[in-house]
């Protein structure tokens, strides 16, 4: 299957160490590392890894944007880059190598115009011949509306293709008003969703069938960190744990996680081997310092210890 990753606010991730990080004092950093960043290009970045071919959509501007076209390239990611006035924004992530404490700075991006939006919509309309999977990720550039997600799961459902999400809050809420395939939040996203206070993982599966039952996806994936994930459908719950490993960052861990279960989708797995390797990839991802996703041969061994550990629920 051909998968359509969707990135509407990516950025540059430029990450370093320093040691002891102290205010109102000049620090000396190791030399910057420069990566691809965003939701939807994480994720296509991930599937390369796992051998899924993609093709990673997203708005670029500036020097930012050029610099961005060539590190996916260089990653050997498929690039569909829409032209923004803007320039693309950049974060930065600094470790103190004394503590092994994480500090991440996250910058907003600049807003979209209305030509942009339009040129969006318009290449995903056209894109031929249309991908099986479409996936919707990341954040919302400032005073977007978040409209323009409901638009793009309209475009993707219209050509048959499954819509796999992970964002938040409003932006959401739009994508939800047409329904999905595949959506993975958090507890606490979930908790807002569908307006269940205190969810736990007890009552998380719950939760889950009420979206299901309400037609809003087809299948849930709920990530809860160091307890893993639940996999709920209208007939099935799973649980999987996640494997104890050395964790070094959460950086690009969801994002992994995507990549992981859109690879399975795309191979026409069942629903517990999509939820191992989901859960495999974001804990793999977790073993690298900085904003590195994960490494293929982690992913591998940890889907081949999780195979016969994802567990129903009730």
């Amino acid at each position: 299957m051909k998968v359509l990753t969707i990135t509407l606010n990516p950025t540059v991730d430029k990450s370093s160490e320093v040691q002891n990080i102290k205010p109102e004092k000049k620090l000396r950093c190791a030399p910057p590392k420069y990566e691809p960043g965003g939701g939807g290009i994480n994720v296509s970045r991930g599937l390369v890894r796992l051998d899924i071919n993609s093709t990673a959509l997203f708005t670029s501007g500036g020097r930012t944007g050029e610099l961005l076209e060539k590190l996916l390239t260089k990653e050997h990611v498929d690039i569909l880059p829409i032209k923004t006035k803007g320039e693309t924004r950049e974060n930065f992530t600094v470790v103190d190598t004394n503590s092994n404490e994480q500090y991440r700075f996250g910058m907003p991006g600049e807003p979209l115009t209305q030509q942009e939006i339009n040129d969006t919509l318009e290449t995903i309309a056209n894109y031929s011949p249309f991908p099986e999977i479409v996936v919707i990720s990341g954040s919302l550039p400032p005073e977007t509306n978040p409209d323009i997600l409901r638009k793009i799961t309209a475009i993707a459902k219209e050509n048959n293709a499954k819509v796999v999400a992970d964002t938040s809050g409003d932006a959401l809420t739009e994508i939800l008003k047409e329904g999905v395939y595949l959506l993975k939040p958090n507890l606490g996203e979930l908790s807002r969703l569908t307006g269940i206070e205190n969810l736990d993982n007890e009552s998380a599966d719950d939760a889950a069938k009420k979206l299901i039952e309400e037609g809003k996806a087809e299948m849930i994936v709920v990530s809860m960190g160091p307890q893993g994930a639940y996999m709920v459908t209208k007939d099935e719950c799973l649980h999987v744990p996640a494997p104890s490993v050395r964790k070094l960052s959460t950086v690009g861990a969801g994002d992994s996680m995507v990549a992981g279960m859109v690879s399975i989708i795309a191979q026409n797995g069942t629903a517990a081997q999509m939820a191992c390797m989901g859960v495999a990839c974001g804990t793999a991802a977790t073993m690298n310092p900085g904003t590195g996703l994960f490494k293929t041969e982690d992913a591998k061994r940890l889907y081949n210890w999780l195979t016969d550990k994802a567990v129903p629920v009730k």
